[in-house]
């Protein structure tokens, strides 16, 4: 999970722990130089956890609900005084101690700024916490309960603070918190650490710490299943099934491969549920009405209705940790949590697109009921059929529709030109805007097929009509009990997520002729 945090604003407790502020500002800049804009939001689905500074395992309340204001997402929720950590955060928000809001994020729709930072037109918003130091300066608290952050009772001039003074002796705060030299002392630290010690040898004890670090990545990704030269590599412990010791020395940071997986959250329909499934009725075929005379006889119609159920489906799995690593790796879980939500995102985002919907949701290339549009050539795309594709949709759905496509078929379609040389691809011209074929939005989806032979490498289609429901978010257990005996502890993640094409006329495909 990538997490920035936002400029947070007033905050209203109340005895039954009732909570509300501002989340995330728009167009003003953080302090790593990113700046939210209004409707990266849009998708957003409530309830999401509230948090204290970010811990997975320190939840002390639910934000219920939240909006797009003009200023920023606004949000509320209830804190759980039923737990005293829950408790002790709200006597922190009245002591002025805890006083920002901060949003736990991960990037779907984002450029790069001139001179750092990026500008966000799209997140996935995955909690909201409360915090001591929000990302954004001076984003604060500004009451709780009764007690007023900011004190709005008119003070008489003996009364009144000196500002300026305030001002001062904030900027010497600020100067005093500069985290550069205990960055550049650390930073010094970490070399002498690194450095192996000189003389004989030097060469064989570099070859044995890579082969070690190597080894202790690949037990990371794979656990048990490492290859047995990895193995060979580990320090084993007396218990075969207490797992393998970190390396002697291990540095903080982690080195992660990039895990691609389609967008469709940021333009389907997503919405959440406390059900197990959700039935959408359906209308079949329109009445018969007929033009009739003053007395002739009028005839029936019969109109057919229909039901479209999505039905909830649940992705799991746990990963087992040895105790001896979680002690002498602390970052150990956080990045095992960082890679069940990467995992889980690539999962149903691949499901949306191929899911057979037995046991998962339903991806909108298998839905039967949707039509195509032939190329007429098995390797070779055609300009003409991708317009003769756009202009098989009622004009209601190809006005709002967007191109779904994999970067390689991207690739083919921006060298392809109409009769009169003009591109079919458009660039974007403006910040926040997606590029464009035939003037409508395209969407990469690295699930999508290559152009071959018999495959359906392109869809286009209103995607409102593909329907996402979220039971919950990507909830994660840690159990340090069950496997005490031999020197594990078990982290089980579970989601429950479905999808389903609720129209299947709003959408329409390109076949590529059979070789």
């Amino acid at each position: 999970m990538t997490e920035r945090l936002e400029t947070k604003a007033s905050v209203t407790a109340d005895d039954d722990g009732m909570i509300e502020g501002l989340a995330s500002v728009f167009a003003i800049p953080d302090r790593g130089g990113d700046v939210v804009h209004r409707g990266a939001f849009a998708q957003a689905s409530f309830p999401i956890p509230m948090l204290a500074s970010h811990d997975p395992s320190d939840v002390v309340g639910v934000w219920e609900e939240g909006e797009e204001t003009p200023e920023g997402l606004r949000v509320k929720g209830r804190l759980t005084l039923t737990v005293q950590r829950a408790r002790e955060v709200r006597d922190l928000i009245l002591a002025k101690a805890m006083r920002g809001l901060s949003i736990g994020y991960r990037p779907t729709r984002a450029a790069g700024r001139k001179g750092g930072g990026r500008d966000l037109f799209g997140v996935e918003l995955l909690e909201i916490s409360v915090v001591a130091v929000p990302m954004a300066p001076g984003a604060q608290i500004t009451s709780a309960k009764d007690f007023t952050m900011t004190d709005t009772k008119e003070k008489t001039p003996a009364e009144a603070p000196d500002l300026a003074a305030i001002e001062a002796k904030m900027g010497e705060i600020e100067k005093k918190a500069d985290p550069a030299p205990l960055i550049e002392r650390l930073d010094k630290l970490e070399t002498k650490l690194n450095r192996l010690n000189p003389g004989e040898g030097e060469a064989e004890k570099k070859a044995e710490a890579t082969a070690e670090r190597k080894a202790f990545a690949a037990y990371l990704r794979l656990g048990d299943a490492i290859p047995e030269a990895d193995k060979k590599a580990l320090n084993q412990s007396s218990d075969p099934q207490g797992g393998y010791l970190a390396p002697a020395e291990l540095s903080s940071e982690v080195i992660r491969d990039l895990v691609e997986f389609s967008p469709i959250r940021s333009v389907a329909s997503v919405r959440g549920t406390g059900a197990p499934s959700t039935i959408y009725p359906t209308r079949g075929d329109l009445t018969n009405a007929l033009w009739v005379g003053e007395t002739q006889a009028r005839s029936a119609s019969t109109i057919t209705f229909g039901q479209k159920e999505v039905v909830l489906r649940e992705l799991a799995t746990f990963v087992d940790l040895s105790n001896r690593l979680l002690a002498d790796a602390p970052q150990a879980e956080a990045e095992v949590r960082a890679a069940l939500a990467e995992d889980f995102g690539k999962k149903e985002a691949t499901a949306f697109v191929w899911g057979q919907g037995a046991l998962e949701p339903e991806g909108f290339m298998v839905n039967g009921d949707i039509q195509h549009t032939l190329n007429g050539h098995a390797t070779n795309l055609s300009a003409d059929q991708l317009i003769t594709l756009l202009y098989a949709l009622p004009a209601t759905y190809r006005n709002r529709g967007a191109w779904a496509m994999n970067g390689t078929t991207l690739g083919v379609i921006r060298k392809l030109k109409d009769g009169q040389g003009n591109f079919l691809w458009q660039p974007s011209y403006q910040a926040g805007q997606p590029e464009t074929i035939l003037g409508r939005p395209v969407v990469e989806m690295v699930d999508m097929p290559d152009v071959e032979a018999d495959a359906f490498p392109i869809i286009y289609g209103d995607w409102q009509a593909y329907r996402i429901l979220d039971r919950i978010g990507l909830d994660v257990l840690v159990d340090p009990y069950t496997q005490r005996t031999n020197g594990l502890t078990r982290i089980h993640a579970n989601r429950r997520v479905g999808g389903g094409v609720l129209q299947a006329a709003r959408f329409r495909k390109l076949k590529m002729a059979t070789s």
